[in-house]
């Protein structure tokens, strides 16, 4: 479903664009999601509506069977990047789990800020992109997805979440549109 209207109350949330993750060969060009995730935040300030932005620090605890990364990450690798023109007033998560919401208090900081709808981008699509977006339904947030502000490392999972998954949780359309509903 295309983006049609964004609530009043509107926040955006952009999930592991960090330093420590944009070395990874994505499908589509970092630095093409990063200029469209830089315009959403800029222009998501200018109107005074909240930007989230999430790092993730480390892997949850838990037993698994496939290889994963434990431990914590140097914190340099949870720097946001200079494209994304970090601000005072922006919300910093970190994150330890795929989902930005579970054990970091940002339901809270929505709810206080009167959110009612997230716009929600990064990477990667399949993981800390779905896990987020669907936590935020979960707990009755919209959800609009800036599809074009978001990449995966693997074309079938990014198209899975894209074509199958995105359009059950909210609204769908790229970072232009999203500026353009919030003017």
């Amino acid at each position: 479903m295309p983006i049609t209207t964004l609530d009043p109350a509107s926040a955006l949330i952009l999930v592991d664009l960090q330093t420590g993750m944009l070395g990874y060969p994505t499908l589509r060009p970092i630095e093409g999601v990063l200029d469209r995730a830089a315009a959403l935040a800029r222009a998501f300030r200018e109107r005074q509506r909240p930007v989230v932005l999430v790092n993730v620090a480390g892997g949850a605890p838990g037993r698994t069977e496939h290889g994963r990364r434990t431990g914590e990450l140097p914190a340099e690798a949870l720097r946001f990047p200079p494209e994304l023109e970090q601000q005072p007033s922006d919300h910093v998560v970190t994150k330890r789990t795929w989902g930005a919401f579970i054990a970091t208090g940002l339901e809270q900081t929505l709810r206080g800020a009167g959110v009612t709808q997230v716009v929600i981008g990064g990477v990667a699509t399949s993981i800390g992109v779905e896990s987020t977006a669907r936590q935020a339904y979960e707990l009755g947030f919209n959800v609009a997805l800036a599809l074009d502000a978001m990449t995966d490392i693997n074309a079938e999972a990014h198209a899975n979440s894209v074509e199958r998954i995105f359009p059950r949780l909210g609204e769908t359309g790229s970072a232009e549109e999203v500026i353009t509903r919030l003017r």
